[in-house]
């Protein structure tokens, strides 16, 4: 039976998504899964360079970003006062004379991403908001816990108040293309998460070639996934634009295939407006402005949103302000 899940996005009508979830494994479509590098690259490195929107218009489209961040804090020395502070700042991601200058309110970030110990530090802190808290699980950033802790922390991390699970995909059976392994991994990943939607990530900077990218992201949407997702932050190469073709098209062929959207997660490194105003482009030239909405499309960022904010007010004023006038939380 299909089941279908309410989507609360600042500033845009309510919208009812049918869930993904999942099909078959279909080796046959998965063995017809190829990456043409050198065209792919040349295709990524024109976006950068494009004329980019202007004035108002740049405006708007930083404030959807904002919209769509998950703010996130991933640190070994992470407080609960670190992490309402941090909540503060996703409840009022600018600063109240700004939006009233550019005619905003109630603007909120996407969500909240924090480890399992700090899920119900963030759960109160957003109390009332709207604002989901999503939770880094199964063994985060590596994923060689014993398999049955990674269940046992989704489960854990859900019963605590996730309303989203960020998980970690075994890299090894993607480098030893052991997709069956994959697949049911996966699928009792998303299991786990009952009724929490499910982040899938890749780890791409690890997974050595776009083939594999590709291939990867089709399997974790045949297994359920809601979310593919770039990586941890933590790898050496995070976030490319290469990787993020690769992973959009994966989504579009999905989509056209099944009927059913799977949204779209690009994570560290990506720090300045100017990044964000790229990855924004590229997602409505590629799969259309239904993605450009917070249950399709987040940013996984710490230091994105003061930028951005930096860019409003320059907006606003004419002046650039210094970045520790914007800080995170």
């Amino acid at each position: 039976m299909q089941t279908e899940t309410t989507t609360r996005a600042p500033h845009l009508p309510q919208v009812i998504e049918r869930r993904n979830p999942g099909m078959a494994l279909d080796m046959d479509w998965l063995r017809g899964v190829q990456a043409n590098t050198s065209a792919i690259e040349r295709r990524a490195a024109t976006l950068p360079g494009r004329r980019t929107v202007k004035k108002q218009f740049q405006a708007a489209w930083l404030l959807r970003a904002i919209s769509c961040i998950d703010l996130t804090t991933l640190s070994g020395d992470d407080t609960a006062q670190r992490v309402r502070r941090l909540c503060g700042k996703a409840r009022q991601p600018v600063r109240p004379d700004l939006l009233q200058a550019l005619g905003m309110d109630g603007l909120t970030v996407g969500a909240v991403c924090v480890y399992h110990d700090m899920i119900a530090t963030a759960v109160e802190a957003l109390h009332g908001s709207g604002i989901p808290v999503a939770a880094v699980s199964t063994g985060f950033p590596a994923g060689l816990s014993p398999f049955p802790l990674r269940l046992a922390e989704i489960g854990e991390s859900v019963a605590a108040g996730a309303a989203e699970i960020d998980i970690v995909i075994s890299r090894r059976h993607v480098l030893t293309g052991n997709w069956q392994g994959l697949y049911d991994e996966m699928r009792a990943f998303r299991d786990a998460c009952g009724a929490a939607h499910v982040k899938a990530i890749l780890a791409t900077g690890e997974l050595g070639t776009l083939r594999n990218v590709g291939r990867a992201s089709l399997v974790c949407m045949m297994a359920g996934a809601d979310f593919i997702k770039t990586s941890t932050g933590k790898e050496t190469v995070n976030a490319t634009l290469p990787v993020t073709l690769v992973m959009i098209r994966a989504i579009r062929d999905y989509y056209r295939r099944t009927g059913y959207r799977v949204g779209y997660k690009p994570a560290g490194g990506i720090s300045k407006a100017k990044d964000a105003l790229v990855y924004l482009a590229l997602i409505k030239e590629e799969l259309g402005d239904r993605w450009l909405q917070p249950d399709l499309f987040r940013f996984g960022a710490s230091s994105l949103l003061g930028d951005i904010e930096r860019q409003l007010e320059h907006h606003v004023t004419g002046d650039y302000s210094a970045g520790y006038r914007h800080p995170t939380g």
